[in-house]
């Protein structure tokens, strides 16, 4: 179990994830479409996309689609920021905090190509993956999703 710790809030709570044990997540299933989110509660685009990823979720439920939100917030901000935020704003998919201390490592082993600037979005699948540093719209998250799970 990776579980480094886990704040209950209601239905929802926020697990503490490294990089490692958020690749070993998306590895261990295999037949899934992973799509992970990287967000702040600071970040005006992050917060206006959100709902997006979790109407992604309710419309492709039967398919073998899993969204996971990775707050970047510094894990000070967890109780006063992100479980009020997440709360707030009835966040349903799963959603993690990173516990890495280094920005500029953690970037570049989600994605090389990844300046850290937010959003920044990764699909995977098996061995397919593909990185946005953007945000969306939901016609472009699902027309995204569509072409890559393909």
């Amino acid at each position: 179990m990776f579980l480094l710790g886990s704040l209950n809030l209601a239905a929802q709570h926020v697990d503490l994830i490294t990089v490692d044990q958020l690749n070993s997540r998306i590895n261990s299933g295999r037949d899934s479409t992973y799509i992970v989110n990287f967000w702040a509660t600071w970040c005006g685009p992050c917060v206006k996309e959100l709902p997006d990823f979790e109407k992604l979720s309710d419309q492709f439920k039967s398919e073998k689609l899993k969204v996971l939100l990775v707050n970047v917030d510094y894990k000070s901000k967890l109780n006063n920021s992100v479980l009020p935020f997440i709360k707030k704003n009835g966040i349903k998919n799963e959603v993690f905090m990173l516990n890495e201390s280094d920005p500029q490592v953690y970037i570049n082993r989600i994605d090389s190509s990844w300046s850290g600037a937010l959003p920044a979005t990764l699909m995977v699948k098996e061995k397919k993956r593909k990185f946005f540093e953007k945000d969306f719209t939901y016609a472009e998250l699902a027309d995204e999703y569509k072409n890559f799970k393909q």
